[in-house]
């Protein structure tokens, strides 16, 4: 990625980016520290690129269609949601549910793993859409999923999954 940085008199305090096409222009006060700035694009570059993350992976990998999938074949399509996406900014959980708005979150670190470990983490949300806890009801939905074990233990084995999960928002 090109960086082109305009400084500015005009501009106080203020350092602000976009990106356009493959050039990130950077819009800095004229007295801003050099050293300052570079930290600052380094920080720029990081946002844009999982942005550009997250788009490709929600482009690419249709996580309403597994969604749907998965809601015929255990909950006979009684679960509505209004999205269910990918996310850049969750590095600990594997997904998260809010269950008042009906919204599903899952880590861009699972688009990497098996689909069989994705699907169990959105059978896990969704089971949350149902019981908004980690409940014995709640825990009877998730194990209607065959390969609950299997991806438990990956998701232990790669250090993302913790049995005093706090997952739902």
């Amino acid at each position: 990625m090109k960086v082109e940085v305009k400084r500015s008199k005009r501009r106080k305090r203020t350092i602000s980016a976009r990106l356009d096409g493959d050039i990130m222009y950077v819009y800095a006060p004229l007295d801003t520290p050099e050293k300052e700035l570079h930290k600052i694009i380094k920080d720029f570059e990081k946002r844009f690129a999982r942005r550009n993350l997250k788009r490709k992976l929600n482009k690419e990998d249709n996580l309403r269609e597994v969604f749907n999938k998965l809601n015929k074949i255990y909950f006979d399509g009684k679960i509505k949601i209004k999205s269910i996406e990918y996310v850049t900014n969750q590095q600990r959980r594997c997904g998260s549910c809010n269950y008042k708005k009906k919204t599903i979150r899952i880590s861009h670190y699972l688009a990497h793993m098996p689909e069989w470990v994705r699907d169990y983490v959105i059978m896990h949300e969704m089971a949350h859409i149902l019981e908004p806890n980690h409940s014995k009801a709640f825990w009877d939905i998730v194990y209607r999923y065959k390969l609950v074990e299997r991806a438990r233990g990956f998701l232990i084995a790669k250090g993302m999954e913790d049995n005093q999960e706090l997952d739902i928002e």
